[in-house]
This record gives structure tokens, sequence and C-alpha cells, in this order.
């Protein structure tokens, strides 16, 4: 058992032991005050009720003046309900307060969990984290951050909205923790490390206990991709590649390059384009269409162009890219689009789903 663990279960004795031991000089005093107070006819104390509402009516300060001692020792146990009536307020009020900053700082870390679902859980804080929560926040998704770094709590609750991000602090070996981003819900698992072996074991080690969920990681070095692929990883990234694709067309084409990167990003703007796609659920009107028709009329009507669509069949998903003009629009698969902002709140009303479709 850790120390810090021994430290807290120590408290927590310490503070038991003195509220047994309050509680017990509470209840003799009660009964020495009736025993006193018997020996007076005078006296309205008559039995343990009487002193217990004469205790609680001194030591909140309240003194109706209904119950008073008469006897001599009565007097000397109102004297220290009296005199007892500070530090037992001092400690009340210190426990409340104890207990409120215990549980907001709880509720900081994230040990009282979150309610999120179909949100992306990024494993692991890093500018490549910071750059992917960014392009999340601005299509409107929610993410749960896990860190074992304490000023990264911080900072990220000082510039999100705890309504669109959640974080956790916790021991990235410690994978039972995770159920507090309620991962079991989440649309996918992002392992942000520095080095790819601590990605793979992060990756095995989450996978025995979720095995259904979609993984994705970006690697260092682009040989690593079947190893991880082998490993349950749904989708892999090498930065090196795309960074190496992107400088090359920059060199030959600029013109496509900058359209790639443009159109890569969320928009910003209404005027900025954007690749989404949408789900064709049971209400789609495009629902039993041919592509090509499909094509025409979302150009006319919306200025979206449709490049493709992925057919799902069980967990594997059948990216068809321009397809031919006679393939029929089916419930469950995704259409493939390029829009600008503007576009895509039109496209969202008729296709009543959100952007990713889930």
């Amino acid at each position: 058992m850790s120390s810090t663990k021994l430290k807290s279960l120590s408290s927590k004795q310490r503070k038991l032991t003195l509220l047994t031991t309050i509680i017990v000089v509470y209840a003799l005093l009660l009964f020495v005050l009736v025993f006193f107070e018997n020996a007076s006819q005078e006296s309205p104390i008559r039995d343990i009720f009487d002193a217990l509402w004469y205790s609680v009516v001194t030591l909140t300060t309240v003194g109706y003046g209904d119950m008073y001692p008469h006897t001599s020792g009565g007097k000397l146990v109102g004297t220290v309900f009296i005199l007892g009536s500070f530090s037992i307020f001092g400690f009340l009020i210190g426990q409340i307060s104890n207990y409120m900053a215990e549980r907001l700082e709880e509720r900081k870390l994230g040990f009282q969990g979150t309610n999120f679902t179909n949100h992306a859980v990024i494993i692991g804080w890093n500018n490549i984290g910071y750059e992917v929560l960014e392009q999340l926040i601005g299509v409107g998704k929610k993410a749960a951050i896990v860190t074992n770094r304490r000023d990264d709590i911080d900072l990220i609750r000082e510039n999100y909205s705890d309504k669109q991000v959640f974080t956790l602090l916790a021991d990235y070996n410690k994978v039972e923790i995770l159920e507090k981003v309620n991962i079991s819900k989440s649309a996918v698992v992002y392992v942000n490390f520095e080095d790819d072996t601590e990605k793979l074991v992060q990756i095995l080690n989450i996978k025995k206990f979720y095995s259904d969920l979609k993984y994705i990681v970006t690697l260092e070095n682009s040989n690593l991709k079947n190893t991880f692929l082998s490993a349950g990883v749904t989708y892999t990234i090498s930065k090196n590649e795309i960074s190496s694709k992107l400088l090359a067309s920059y060199i030959f084409e600029p013109d496509v390059a900058r359209y790639s990167e443009d159109i890569l990003s969320y928009a910003e703007n209404d005027d900025d384009y954007d690749i989404k796609e949408y789900l064709v659920n049971s209400e789609n009107p495009f629902r039993g269409m041919v592509y090509n028709d499909v094509f025409l009329q979302l150009k006319k009507e919306s200025n979206v162009i449709l490049i493709g669509l992925s057919k799902i069949n069980g967990n594997e998903r059948n990216l068809i890219k321009n397809p031919s003009h006679d393939v029929t629009i089916e419930t469950g698969d995704f259409l493939i689009m390029i829009m600008n902002r503007a576009a895509s709140s039109k496209i969202e009303s008729v296709f009543k789903t959100e952007e990713g479709g889930y």
C-alpha cells in the first residue's frame, strides 16, 4: 500500500476516533446532567430527552430558556456544554469545509466520473493532444482527457468548458480507473504517448477489458503499422508519412497541398471547406437512390460535392472512392462530402444526424 493511501487511512481513523470520543463524552454528560437534576423538584430537566433538548439549544447558542439546570452539578455540566459548543462548532465547521474541499478536488481531478457518451478518450496529454482536442471542439465533439500530471488538469480546465472536456488524473497502469471517463461508451480511444512501445503496451492492457472499442494511434515509426493493426488498433497514422506527402505536394502541386491542408481541418468560417461524412439513417431522403442522382441533387440544392461512400458490414468499413453512378445508397451507409461550413447545418437538417453520424 502506498504512503499516500496510508496517510489517508490514518487521517480517517483519527477523525473517526475523535468523533466516537465526542459522542461517548456527550452521552455521558447527558446522563450525568439528568442524574444531578433529578435531585431537584424544581428542575425542568427530568429525563434524557429534556437533557438532550437543553444540550442542543445550548450548543447551538439558541438559548430558549425553557430548560436550564437548577443544581450545582447540573450547572457544572451546563458550563461544559457552553464551553464545548465553541470547540464542537469549530470541529463541525472544519469537517464540513474539509469535506466540501475534498469533493470539489475530486470533481476537479475527475474522480467522480463523467456521463459523456459517444465521445473521444485521449490518453496522454501533449502538444499533439492539444491539436486533436482543438479539432474535436471545433466540430462540436466532446472529449475526455486522461493524464498523469496534475498541471495538465489545471491547464485544460482553464481553457475548456467542463461541458465539452472532462479531465481525469490517473496512473496509466491502472486500467480500471478508465471507467471514470465512461470509456465503454466512447466513440474512439486515442492513445497519445511519446513512445510507440508505450502506446502498444497501453493498448494491449486496455483491450483486456475493452476489446470492442475503436483505437487510434499516431506512430513515430511507420514500420510498426502492421504490428499495431495486429494488436487490434483500428486506425494508425504515421506523422512523418503525412508531413512528407504534404511537403512533396507543396513542392510540385502547391495548390493541391493548400486545398488538402484546408479540408483536413474543421471549417472555422462559413466559407471554409471541410470533408465530412454523414450516416444514412432510416429517415434519410436519399435512401434507395443511386449515387449519381444523389450527387446531382446535393450539388444543386446544397452546393455540396459527394466524393465517396462507406458501406458497413459488421465491424468492417468498405470505403468506396468515386463510386460508379448506379451504386445504391442504403441505410447504414456513410456519405462522404466536401462542403463549406454554411452548408453543413443544412445537410444536418436533411440527414437528421450530426457529422460522423453516431
